[in-house]
């Protein structure tokens, strides 16, 4: 006898049943998680990843501090922005958030994650299954952190200041999120 569960067949004949069943019932094991994020701030951190990556063509952020007072995030690129491209910057936040995009979760294998996930940036010892955040169709990337349920959520995008390492080519964004 076979019987199919959510698209999933597992053979009842065998003794695979019982383990099968088990784990599938069972939530999936992340790897362990020790921020304790405030979700506006984390909510914008993604969205903030997401418009530099569009404005610049840089990568997502590889050293954040995000905190309930203020947020800091660095970035790579080949040029300071001047002062209407921070201005940009915090205008496109600010409308991404009046847009109230919906934050959802998909659980995928890491074998078949989409195009647009760079696994590259996955920790080697990471979970086989990946939680992935999506806001709306802007973003989408591996997150275990905790999101608000909607951009509309965050509150306002305030940019707060920033920073240039000439040397490092290291633009440094101060944010802050006001309810």
């Amino acid at each position: 006898m076979v019987v199919s569960l959510f698209l999933l067949t597992f053979d009842c004949d065998s003794e695979k049943w019982n383990n099968s069943i088990e784990s599938f019932m069972d939530d999936p094991v992340f790897n362990d998680h020790n921020k304790d994020e405030f979700p506006p701030a984390h909510t914008a951190e993604h969205l903030l990843n997401q418009t530099m990556v569009r404005m610049f063509g840089c990568e997502r952020s590889s050293n954040a501090h995000v905190e309930r007072k203020k947020s800091k995030i660095s970035y790579v690129l080949e040029r300071k922005p001047d002062r209407k491209q921070e201005k940009e910057i915090e205008r496109i936040m600010n409308q991404l958030i009046e847009d109230d995009l919906p934050v959802t979760f998909e659980m995928v294998d890491r074998d078949n994650l989409p195009d647009e996930v760079d696994a590259s940036r996955l920790p080697e010892d990471a979970s086989q299954t990946i939680r992935l955040v999506r806001i709306g169709d802007y973003d989408v990337c591996p997150c275990i952190g905790k999101h608000v349920r909607s951009t509309g959520q965050i509150g306002h995008f305030e940019l707060l200041g920033t920073n240039w390492d000439e040397h490092k080519h290291l633009f440094r964004v101060r944010f802050k999120v006001v309810p």
